[in-house]
């Protein structure tokens, strides 16, 4: 019975965790190396290009959502641009209702929400996790979203396959006063 309790998207663990979520963030994990780093001046999105087969093009990684926002993800990459889509769609919302362009705030929340509801109602929860950066009326943003809808602001993230590599990387040269410059 517990196998099949597994299977079955709405049902908890033993610990009290969604088990759907923990596949989506398990495949999260096995994504591709993608960074976020901010600084007072700029944000940078990175993401790895895994090889693909001989005469393949690889995937696009790094998307424009709006003209002061950027974003990228990991997990799997139909989920990543599913999840994109979502957030243009929301940007271009926002521009048309409001004739402002959208705060990287507000489009995270929106992405949380959306990314919630797939948690609920016995549906598959997305299998991507995104970083949104941009710059708006707060100054410069960096925030990750997961699977669960849980929203992360901070300096640096890393997700992915090598993601603790990555971050402790990361942590060894970050300073925020860093510059475009600065090679």
């Amino acid at each position: 019975m517990a196998t099949e309790m597994g299977r079955m998207p709405f049902f908890y663990n033993q610990e009290g965790r969604l088990v759907q979520v923990d596949y989506a963030l398990q495949a999260v994990s096995r994504g591709s190396t993608t960074l976020g780093l901010k600084t007072k001046d700029f944000a940078l999105l990175s993401s790895q290009v895994k090889p693909t087969r001989p005469l393949m093009e690889p995937a696009e990684k790094v998307f424009v959502v709006d003209d002061h926002i950027g974003a990228t993800g990991s997990g799997y990459i139909g989920d990543v641009t599913t999840l994109l889509d979502q957030v243009r769609v929301a940007a271009q919302r926002h521009r048309i209702v409001y004739d402002e362009p959208i705060d990287v705030g507000t489009l995270s929340r929106n992405l949380s929400e959306y990314l919630h509801e797939f948690t609920m109602y016995a549906v598959r929860p997305f299998g991507a996790s995104v970083l949104l950066a941009g710059i708006d009326h707060l100054g410069v943003q960096l925030i990750q979203v997961d699977p669960s809808g849980t929203t992360f602001k901070g300096s640096a993230f890393a997700i992915g396959q090598s993601a603790d590599d990555a971050l402790e990387t990361i942590v060894k040269g970050y300073r925020p006063d860093i510059s475009v410059d600065v090679g």
